[in-house]
């Protein structure tokens, strides 16, 4: 989708064959691996749990900025991972006293 809003904007692509090579790559190995995990653990979660789970991506997202790209971890961001995580905790923790 991006190459053809890129190409109908006349912006140039450049791209060589080892960095396509490389994103490919390591967009199918992790979104691959990330659904194996995700699935195979699903069938021993409820799923109040699991849905509620899955509200956790974006601090994983956040997580992965801050260890791969470097980005700075501010009071906001903190705040809202936190927030994000206690509100997870906290269903879940309802979820298993029923």
């Amino acid at each position: 989708m991006a190459l053809l809003v890129f190409a109908f904007h006349g912006m140039s692509i450049e791209a060589d064959i080892y960095g396509v090579l490389l994103a490919v790559t390591s967009g199918a190995l992790m979104s691959g691996g990330a659904y194996l995990l995700w699935y195979s653990l699903l069938p021993k979660l409820s799923p109040t749990t699991a849905s509620t789970l899955q509200l956790s991506v974006p601090c994983l997202a956040a997580l992965g900025g801050l260890v791969f790209m470097g980005e700075a971890l501010d009071g906001r961001m903190l705040l809202a991972i936190v927030i994000t995580l206690s509100g997870i905790g906290l269903v879940i923790a309802a979820d298993r006293r029923q």
